[in-house]
């Protein structure tokens, strides 16, 4: 099974950024927005890992972890914008496993994650292989087959499929769409989507009328349907 990440951060566009990487990566997601829910999320979720902003309303995110190391030994990386070396190593010497300042690669924080995950508790990495139909993707090897047979996906092509793969049935709007396979999500793009839709559409052989896998969901966006 996945490992389960808490992210705290009472920035809204912070949590949305790392939300869809470490899902994107395969990870369970729950956040919390302050210090206080944080603490309630990390009694009743027991995460594997906790992602914590120290600048938090209410408690702050050092006193969040010192709670933390109080109760147990969950992995903790701490997420800061303070630049004070005294609040790095304050955070260190409470038992934080890592330390990213902002503003940060979200790639490197799922790298950091992985990384504190596999020292800590050993924790395997997400399921790299997944399935629908017969239709495999091979995260690892980033290599996609259909019927046994490679395709030749783009990068691009193959996020958008590792995404869908990972959440069959889910719908997802294009800015989602475009917000996990690129980073970022401008109104004025979204329609790049139906072009890499479409190019995946035509890779994986589906009829655009009645498709099999990437399926339209009228007024909302795409889903996978296998």
């Amino acid at each position: 099974m996945a490992a389960k990440i808490l992210v705290v951060d009472d920035e809204a566009k912070i949590v949305k950024l790392v939300r869809a990487y470490l899902e994107q990566a395969g990870y369970i997601v729950v956040v919390a927005e302050d210090g206080q829910t944080a603490l309630i999320q990390a009694r009743r979720e027991k995460p594997d890992l906790v992602i914590l902003d120290l600048g938090l309303p209410g408690i702050d995110g050092l006193d969040v972890a010192r709670t933390l190391r109080r109760e147990g030994d969950t992995p903790i990386i701490m997420l800061t914008a303070r630049v004070d070396d005294t609040d790095r190593i304050i955070g260190l010497e409470l038992g934080a496993d890592d330390y990213v300042a902002k503003p940060f690669n979200p790639r490197e924080l799922v790298a950091r994650v992985r990384a504190v995950l596999r020292r800590t508790t050993g924790a395997a990495a997400p399921v790299e292989i997944l399935r629908g139909g017969d239709l495999v993707l091979d995260a690892s090897a980033h290599l996609v087959t259909l019927a046994g047979q490679p395709l030749d996906l783009t990068p691009t092509e193959f996020d958008l499929l590792q995404v869908f793969m990972q959440n069959p049935g889910r719908a997802f709007t294009r800015l989602e769409l475009l917000d996990r396979v690129q980073g970022d999500a401008y109104e004025g793009y979204e329609r790049t989507i139906d072009a890499h839709v479409k190019n995946l559409r035509a890779k994986l052989g589906d009829d655009p009328r009645h498709p099999r896998y990437v399926q339209t969901v009228y007024g909302v966006g795409y889903k996978f349907g296998a």
